[in-house]
């Protein structure tokens, strides 16, 4: 009967972190850890360091909700943005497939996360009253909600589009374009640049 090695506390607790990734099992991460400590040592400390670092040195910009390392981000301070337009989206990874689609040029809000009442995600946790500060600004004309084509998305979606309306905002949600129940991380940045192009009013 073949015995399973003692690992030490420190490997093992460095295996248990890495399980904290997205799709990351314990096997993928005990393969991950091996890796580390056996052919990269040098790296591994650098993951360390940029991981506190980035913890420590990244926050919430105060206008868009997005990672900056001010309080407010680059993107929310440039002149070069149309200030008209506000695009919601559900995560940073989210408002970057967009960027990259080269077609918006607006300025967006970053929900970091998206309405999942079962997960006990409301409102509240999503601190809703902000967004609805900003888009209450003078300045925006139309709120674009871009959030995902899930179950989740959408109902996040028909509820931002029911409070904007009643505070008088004109709204909009990305056209079909992007296949339902896809996540916009994962979808093409053509097919994201044509749904923007495409969007309609909810």
């Amino acid at each position: 009967m073949s015995q399973q090695i003692s690992e030490p506390e420190p490997l093992r607790a460095l295996i248990e972190a890495l399980r904290c990734l997205p799709g990351v099992g314990e096997r993928s991460s005990r393969r991950m850890a091996y890796h580390l400590l056996q052919h990269d040592p040098r790296g591994a400390q650098r993951l360390g360091e940029a991981l506190c670092r980035a913890v420590e040195g990244v926050g919430h910009c105060r206008r868009c909700n997005g990672f900056s390392e001010d309080e407010i981000c680059a993107m929310c301070s440039s002149d070069r943005r149309d200030a008209s337009l506000l695009c919601v989206v559900e995560t940073p990874a989210d408002q970057n497939m967009i960027e990259a689609s080269h077609g918006y040029t607006g300025l967006y809000y970053v929900l970091m996360g998206r309405l999942a009442p079962l997960e006990g995600v409301g409102p509240d946790q999503l601190q809703f009253d902000r967004l609805l500060s900003r888009a209450s600004d003078p300045a925006v004309q139309e709120v674009i909600l871009a959030t995902n084509f899930t179950p989740e998305g959408e109902t996040t979606a028909h509820y931002l589009s029911e409070l904007l309306r009643a505070r008088g905002r004109k709204v909009t949600r990305l056209a079909r374009g992007v296949p339902a129940g896809s996540e916009l991380e994962y979808v093409d940045a053509g097919t994201i640049a044509w749904a923007l192009m495409e969007r309609r009013g909810t």
